[in-house]
């Protein structure tokens, strides 16, 4: 039996990077459909994971994360996606929600195999974490409607690829959970 988690991916932002202003038009959009899709997935009793980059501090943890999030003028894009108590929370480097993280171990010690990935950026995180996800044998979903870009077009592109090179289902949020 398939059991999934919903993958909330670097929500837990400050949105004080380079690329920001570019980004913040599509998280504005992202963030209520993810926020309907973490409610579906927690009232239908599946694990949900955040994995958040550190912002370069590693001695940071989730709560130090969420607070400095939180405390920032963007914290509007960050209340509605809030870790709850049941929630799982890994801190990542890189890109990639795999790359030198437990994730693997983790899904494994709880019986998933499959993983729908939400979150931010399309064209980076979403479809470098599609990828490794498809390495390790886990079925993919991405809701094309629950992912933030910074480029419309490389976030476009980034879907057809996760969809035919990875196998991977690009549904609407709404399918998902109902």
């Amino acid at each position: 039996m398939s059991k999934t988690a919903l993958i909330v991916i670097d929500m837990i932002n400050t949105y004080d990077h380079p690329d920001a202003d570019l980004l913040l038009p599509s998280a504005r959009k992202v963030v209520p459909v993810a926020a309907g899709l973490l409610d579906r997935a927690r009232r239908a009793g599946e694990a949900v994971v955040y994995v958040n980059d550190n912002f370069g501090q590693w001695r940071s943890h989730h709560g130090e994360l969420l607070d400095k999030a939180l405390s920032g003028p963007h914290a509007g894009l960050v209340e509605p996606l809030m870790p709850d108590e049941g929630s799982l929370f890994v801190v990542k480097a890189r890109h990639s929600i795999f790359f030198e993280t437990p994730l693997s171990y983790l899904l494994h010690q709880e019986g998933i195999d499959h993983l729908v990935l939400c979150g931010q950026v399309t064209e980076q995180c979403v479809l470098y974490s599609a990828l490794d996800a498809h390495i390790r044998h886990f079925d993919v979903t991405v809701p094309r409607d629950a992912v933030a870009h910074i480029h419309a077009d490389l976030a476009d592109a980034a879907l057809v690829m996760m969809e035919r090179n990875m196998g991977a289902r690009v549904a609407d949020s709404g399918d998902l959970w109902t």
